[in-house]
């Protein structure tokens, strides 16, 4: 068998292009925050003594820039150390946007509190210590707009095709669909997923093809010029493993192996290492306990604020509808919550009064996939309900029904009980968090994505969840909304 080195070798000299990592090369990316950090410190140097922002200082006091050039050649070095050691210059890129500039923001503080304690134990007089504040702020500031550029660029030249990986999965059980889902909800890993192959399930998922069992893998393989592929097997299946690898390594294709824990989740595994003897045990549900609390507060607070601060907008929001058509201002329809309890779900009507009725008529219209009923051009809807739709403006009051503990601010959409009832075993997962007003599925396409692909999403938000997500979801989700792309 050849070394999986030289496959990834033959992998990049087949695709001869750019790969899912970074546009720049390390060392060009270390050059480009290389400019930027001496432009912020010559800007944090113009906004002090040429400016003057901040404190008067006497006219003895004013420092050259060239008297700094030390200083701001240290100080370069200082940070881009710290910099490389925290990895960002790692080829393969992981987390947000919000992550990467975490870590600028990390590692500019530690590299300016160095300078500080440095220049100021050997020469305490004279030099400015607000400039230093000014070159902290500047070179967040420029880095991270330059990680926001490039990770722009790189979007836009994935939606044309370029620079993504090409997956095939193979498997479709439990470890097949966490991989999916979480390609599904970090699309900024650059992995594409051409479909699966599996030996028990033929049917879709989402939009992922199955291509055949696992004998058909070689021809997957060069009908649909595949880069890597991910083997998601039970442990039991060995000799499967070593044939499919075989199967790779003739094709020239890379390769990696989920490792099967005993069909749990990776992220609640927890490794301990005593003496390179790894230790395996059982992370705790991440929203439970304090986490569920925290979550909570959050939720209480925020929906709270947004119910006394945009009162103004629900009052003109029910006068428009009010004015536009007759019926109720609200829309009630039971729905299902944590554990299958069912809760009233409020909205501002959307529609005519006595849509329902006519579900089994617009049944042949319907747009959306697996137990969802969605039609993009609804002729139910009325004109201000359309717009409503558009911007989301129809799901305000549900601000209440998470005031009240229905719902979360983020989590799975919420269900109706039929919905529930055509459910798969896989996708009753969903259940076991409170739904959210927003969510992964939100963020990530709305109504454009198939049923599968939001569960997908749903339940890698569940098995990963943290407050920072949360915010993170928030935070995407204004632009969502404000795009109207997917709302119908």
């Amino acid at each position: 068998m050849q070394p999986a080195v030289e496959v990834q070798a033959q992998v990049e000299r087949r695709r001869g292009m750019w790969k899912r990592g970074r546009l720049l090369p390390a060392p060009a990316m270390a050059l480009a925050d290389t400019a930027l950090l001496n432009l912020a410190f010559i800007l944090s140097w113009w906004m002090r003594y040429e400016l003057e922002l901040g404190p008067a200082f006497a006219e003895q006091n004013y420092v050259s820039l060239g008297a700094y050039l030390s200083i701001q050649l240290s100080l370069t070095l200082i940070v881009l150390l710290v910099y490389k050691l925290q990895g960002l210059y790692r080829p393969h890129l992981e987390g947000s946007w919000v992550d990467e500039v975490a870590g600028i923001f990390a590692g500019t503080t530690i590299g300016v509190a160095i300078m500080i304690v440095a220049v100021f134990y050997y020469r305490p007089y004279a030099l400015s210590r607000l400039m230093f504040i000014y070159a902290w702020l500047l070179i967040i500031v420029l880095l991270g707009l330059s990680r926001l550029v490039e990770r722009t660029i790189r979007a836009y030249l994935r939606r044309k095709g370029i620079g993504l990986e090409h997956v095939l999965i193979v498997g479709a059980g439990r470890l097949g669909r966490m991989i999916m889902q979480s390609f599904v909800a970090q699309p900024e890993l650059g992995y594409q997923v051409i479909g699966f192959v599996d030996d028990e399930r033929q049917k879709d998922i989402g939009r992922f093809p199955c291509l055949g069992r696992l004998s058909e893998i070689t021809r997957a393989l060069h009908e649909h010029d595949i880069d890597q592929v991910v083997i998601a097997l039970p442990s039991a299946s060995h000799r499967r493993i070593i044939e499919i690898l075989t199967h790779c390594e003739r094709a020239g294709v890379g390769f990696r192996i989920v490792p099967d824990f005993y069909e749990l989740s990776l992220s609640q595994v927890d490794i301990d290492v005593v003496n390179g003897i790894p230790l395996i045990g059982v992370k705790e549900v991440s929203i439970r306990g304090m986490n569920l609390l925290l979550k909570r507060l959050t939720d209480v607070v925020l929906s709270a604020l947004v119910l006394v601060m945009g009162s103004w907008l629900l009052a003109l929001i029910a006068l428009a509808i009010r004015l536009d058509s007759t019926g109720p201002v609200l829309f009630k329809q039971v729905r299902v919550s944590r554990g299958g309890k069912p809760f009233v779900l409020y909205k501002f009507r959307s529609m005519k009064v006595g849509a329902d009725e006519e579900i089994g008529d617009l049944r042949p219209l319907n747009e959306a996939s697996g137990p969802l009923f969605k039609i993009r051009c609804d002729p139910r809807l009325t004109r201000v309900g359309r717009f409503l739709r558009r911007f989301s403006l129809d799901e305000l009051p549900q601000f209440y029904n998470v005031l009240r503990g229905d719902m979360s601010l983020v989590g799975p959409r919420p269900p109706l009980s039929s919905e529930v009832e055509r459910y798969e075993d896989w996708q009753r997962k969903r259940l076991e968090v409170s739904p959210g007003l927003t969510g992964l599925w939100q963020v990530s396409g709305r109504s454009d994505l198939t049923f599968d692909e939001m569960v997908l999403l749903d339940i890698w938000y569940i098995e990963n969840w943290s407050l920072g997500l949360d915010f993170r979801v928030l935070l995407r989700t204004i632009p969502a909304v404000l795009s109207g792309k997917g709302a119908y």
